[in-house]
């Protein structure tokens, strides 16, 4: 038996609307993305007081190599492992 154990950080951060909270989520999974620890395609944003209604930040559809897309969920561009620079 695997008794080994993982625990999940839940950090709460407040945005006055669903769009902000997609914004902050985003900036906040990028900016930690150094650490190995960081699952980014598992963020979420979820309405105050319905925590168990949270909806997808990333759409984090595996990719090669055991990458992760980070593009937004439902995109219409091709997945990609990291985000493309605007010139």
């Amino acid at each position: 038996m695997n008794d080994h154990r993982r625990f999940v950080v839940h950090l709460t951060v407040v945005a006055d609307d669903l769009a902000g909270a997609h914004v902050l989520a985003r900036a906040l999974t990028r900016s930690l993305a150094f650490l190995p620890q960081l699952v980014l395609g598992e963020t979420t944003v979820s309405e105050e007081g319905d925590p168990g209604v949270q909806q997808a930040v990333f759409c984090d559809r595996r990719l090669p190599h055991r990458r992760r897309c980070v593009l937004r969920p439902g995109h219409a561009e091709e997945c990609t492992p990291r985000l493309r620079t605007r010139l």
